[in-house]
């Protein structure tokens, strides 16, 4: 099986960089300057379930042929335009199959729209890493792992192959059936974590540690979990009780990357994450104000962060 890596940076340098140490066909869909640096010191991921050290083979755009099994695409939300557009050349014959690892769920009705929803799998990433200044990819926490599988019976075979493939890696990528239920869980927890930790600028245990912190995370959470059950995917109790533990551990280094992205001034996923689970409460009539208020911080931040852009362009 072959399989062709969109960037290679935190989540897709990590998972493709594990899946080439463990013998893998990777190669990685780059941009020239990290392909450059990727020629010049490999990849190099540094985690506590081990470090990988290797030589990846990269592609640049238009270099791309219909050569490939699975398209991993791990774009940033705001790019996801341009990305779909960079792994089109991949998807031109009847051979791939796109598997998204973005957070939400808006990006699937584009990407059906533009390849297919028969080619177009489920899947869903859980980590937490960061692409540092040096080109190496960091892996922060001990959880790293990926769900994948089908949302149409004709997919089943591409799955089971790729489940074989990723077999003997450092990571659990795992093959399951309710592919969906598991992103909406996925997108449950990151909209608690992105908003709660973007509106008060602090990791988990800091919120915690605060007198009414703890008690407007869950808030929070109870919003997106009603969201979440609106839609037809309510979340379990045991799901519900893990992720309450995760945003009221005391003393937890926790945070979201949207808040990393923040904090560095760079472009965050709120209108993804926050905005569109807003959306989705208010077409259900579910009253969500801590989501509100936390969606309305992302969009001040964006909206600034434009402003100050666009003064800039006009200094002479």
């Amino acid at each position: 099986m072959k399989i062709l890596v969109l960037g290679a940076g935190a989540v897709g340098g990590y998972f493709g960089g594990r899946l080439a140490e463990a013998g893998a066909d990777v190669t990685f869909l780059v941009r020239p300057k990290r392909a450059e640096l990727l020629a010049k010191d490999g990849l190099r991921i540094s985690s506590r379930a081990g470090d990988v050290a290797l030589q990846p083979k990269c592609v640049l755009a238009g270099q791309v042929r219909p050569d490939y099994d699975i398209v991993m695409f791990t774009a940033k939300a705001y790019d996801l335009a341009s990305a779909i557009e960079a792994i089109a050349p991949a998807m031109q014959g009847a051979r791939g199959h796109v598997l998204p690892l973005l957070n939400g769920m808006a990006h699937l009705a584009d990407l059906d729209a533009r390849f297919g929803r028969e080619r177009v799998l489920g899947g869903v990433a859980y980590i937490a890493s960061t692409l540092a200044a040096d080109g190496s990819i960091r892996h922060l926490e001990d959880f790293h792992s990926i769900a994948f599988g089908p949302r149409a019976p004709s997919q089943k075979a591409v799955c089971e192959a790729f489940a074989a493939a990723c077999a003997g890696t450092r990571t659990e990528i795992r093959l399951i059936d309710a592919i969906e239920q598991a992103m909406w869980d996925k997108w449950v927890l990151l909209a608690a974590l992105a908003g709660i930790t973007c509106l008060m600028r602090a990791p988990v245990g800091d919120i915690a540690a605060t007198g009414a912190g703890a008690k407007i995370a869950l808030a929070l959470l109870g919003e997106c979990a009603a969201v979440a059950a609106a839609e037809g995917f309510p979340a379990s109790d045991a799901v519900l009780a893990n992720y309450r533990g995760r945003l009221t551990k005391q003393g937890s280094s926790l945070t979201a990357s949207m808040l990393r992205d923040v904090e560095a001034g760079g472009r965050a996923e709120g209108e993804h994450i926050l905005g569109a689970m807003l959306a989705a409460a208010r077409k259900r009539s579910i009253a969500a104000p801590v989501l509100e208020i936390a969606t309305a911080h992302l969009e001040a931040y964006a909206a600034r962060r434009a402003r100050e852009a666009s003064g800039k362009a006009g200094v002479s």
